[in-house]
């Protein structure tokens, strides 16, 4: 990401407020991650709720729509990745990590809800992906939330973590897949 210079930062100072409002519509209508931004900053009508519900919609779409075919494996590992590019997405928009970590949860909640027949497939890459996802979430939630808000996402985490560890294939992961989410006392 580039960083503007103190000229590029004058030179922007000295532009007539109907320039300055032209470029903008014109950088937000090329970058739609921007105008998603300025929408949830500038407007008192997109909440954070409302920005989740919509992320939570495209996620679901992505594993509804996108899932098909008769490599039904390989496009479930790209739905999954999609859908974690887009919790990202929602967290660099509204700049809250919980909205992230709560997408991520929902991610493995529709993987292991909808699609867990195909843990069982000769095709290991979508538990794998599932499998690694579970694993990073742990770390991910004691990193960016608040030690008091830890404690609620252990009961769910506890379940995908026993679920994932019923398969017979979490034997054979190449890294290390807990079997809880450990609390730090």
């Amino acid at each position: 990401m580039p960083v503007p210079s103190s000229d590029f930062k004058k030179a922007l100072k000295r532009l007539p407020e109907s320039d300055k409002e032209a470029l903008l519509l014109r950088a937000v209508r090329r970058d739609a991650e921007l105008y998603e931004t300025f929408r949830f900053e500038l407007l008192a009508d997109v909440t954070l709720g409302q920005v989740q519900e919509e992320t939570a919609d495209r996620i679901h779409e992505l594993f509804t729509v996108a899932v098909s075919g008769r490599l039904l494996n390989r496009s479930l590992v790209k739905a999954l990745r999609a859908s974690v590019q887009e919790a990202a997405r929602a967290r660099r928009i509204t700049k809250n990590k919980q909205l992230e970590i709560d997408l991520l949860v929902y991610i493995l909640r529709q993987a292991i809800d909808n699609y867990s027949g195909q843990f069982d497939s000769v095709y290991d890459g979508f538990f794998n992906a599932t499998a690694r996802l579970a694993a990073r979430l742990p770390a991910l939630i004691l990193k960016s939330l608040h030690e008091d808000l830890w404690v609620e996402y252990k009961p769910e985490l506890d379940e995908v973590l026993r679920q994932l560890h019923g398969r017979s294939k979490s034997h054979h992961l190449k890294f290390e897949l807990p079997w809880q989410f450990q609390i730090p006392e």
